[in-house]
């Protein structure tokens, strides 16, 4: 499997620039967050806050693109993949496009996007926790009959334990400790929850 990861535990300097750069622009947030797959964290990757700057999406996408299988497409999960999605799509020189979520909650293609049976793609997130929209977008390609060469992910904050059963890259891995809202230690002592994200979870 492809990798080029370093799994590091916060600290308030961080070595691996990747996460100096989230920590420098304020995208690397401590607290008490609920994520998209609705668990819990005291740890939050706003990667909004990094991706808003040009150049250094530019940067990630490049670096990301350089680590990754060559697809004909490139495809991300709305919203955070976006930008990065856009920028490692420049640096392949491929086809961009992304995936939404219809009034049922199912991800799907709109806008008038296509995909070619036999057609190459990869997949590209900002920030990978539980891997489910990846799975998703994953399962919309294939269905497609779009082979997926590999899933690529600025940050992959599960650890490395995400198995989504094609080689994947992260820039850095973070060991980030999620918990279900039921055994979640900060939920127990009356900590007010943030959902910082684009969407509201389950």
């Amino acid at each position: 499997m492809l990798s080029r990861t370093r799994t590091i535990i916060y600290e308030e300097t961080v070595p691996d620039p990747i996460l100096q750069t989230f920590l420098e622009t304020g995208a690397y947030l401590k607290g008490h967050f609920r994520l998209t797959s609705g668990l819990h964290s005291s740890e939050y990757l706003q990667s909004a806050l990094v991706l808003q700057h040009p150049d250094l999406a530019q940067r990630l996408g490049e670096g990301l693109a350089a680590d990754m299988p060559k697809g004909q497409v490139v495809v991300s999960p709305a919203l955070g993949g976006l930008i990065i999605g856009h920028e490692v799509a420049r640096a392949m020189g491929a086809r961009f496009l992304f995936t939404e979520r219809d009034a049922s909650g199912k991800m799907t293609l709109r806008r008038g996007f296509f995909l070619t049976p036999g057609e190459t793609a990869v997949v590209v997130e900002d920030v990978v926790t539980t891997g489910g929209s990846t799975r998703e977008v994953i399962e919309l390609l294939r269905t497609a009959g779009v082979q997926v060469l590999g899933v690529g992910s600025i940050i992959d904050r599960s650890g490395g334990r995400v198995d989504l059963g094609v080689p994947r890259v992260a820039l850095a891995t973070l060991d980030a400790v999620a918990w279900t809202p039921e055994e979640c230690p900060l939920c127990k002592q009356g900590l007010p929850v943030e959902k910082p994200g684009s969407r509201a979870a389950a």
